[in-house]
């Protein structure tokens, strides 16, 4: 059995490295960007229901992002990764662990408070959320250009003897 920490970096892992931020940052454009300014969007919907389909779609959202944490963790432990990858993956996996123990309590806690009467539901905290996400956003497109310049080699084109 492997190592699962060994110094001798692997395609599996090499390969979580890239795909991992890709599915993580198409899940944050495909929720975020997308899926939550649009929903109010729609006919019919209210500002609870609007609101109640949010929480359990963003809930669900930010248990898959632990999820692919998790896992981009393990590709960077597993194999010798450069220092900057290794900073960028902590830095992004930093900011979840922010937005998911910080920011989220404290929108579920606004969240209840409109749903219950008690707030007009103006709030700022909203933007910590966006600029939670934005950072996610910018160190995944590091982490997937970091990764894919390491394992991704342009070969120079070869000329045609018939052309030269």
């Amino acid at each position: 059995m492997a190592n699962v920490l060994s110094s001798q970096d692997t395609r599996l892992s090499a390969g979580a490295r890239i795909v991992l931020p890709a599915i993580w940052l198409g899940l944050i454009i495909g929720i975020s960007l997308i899926e939550a300014p649009l929903k109010f969007t729609a006919p019919g919907i209210t500002i609870p229901l609007g609101l109640g389909i949010g929480r359990l779609v963003f809930t669900v959202m930010n248990w898959v992002e632990i999820a692919i944490a998790v896992a981009l963790l393990w590709s960077v432990l597993k194999d010798a990764v450069g220092k900057l990858y290794q900073s960028l993956a902590c830095g992004v996996i930093g900011v979840l662990i922010i937005k998911v123990v910080v920011i989220r309590p404290l929108l579920n806690h606004r969240t209840d408070a409109v749903l219950a009467g008690t707030d007009d539901g103006g709030s700022s905290l909203h933007l910590f959320y966006i600029a939670a996400d934005g950072l996610l956003i910018l160190g995944l497109i590091a982490l997937l250009i970091v990764a894919v310049r390491r394992w991704v080699t342009v070969r120079p084109a070869v000329k045609d003897a018939v052309s030269s």
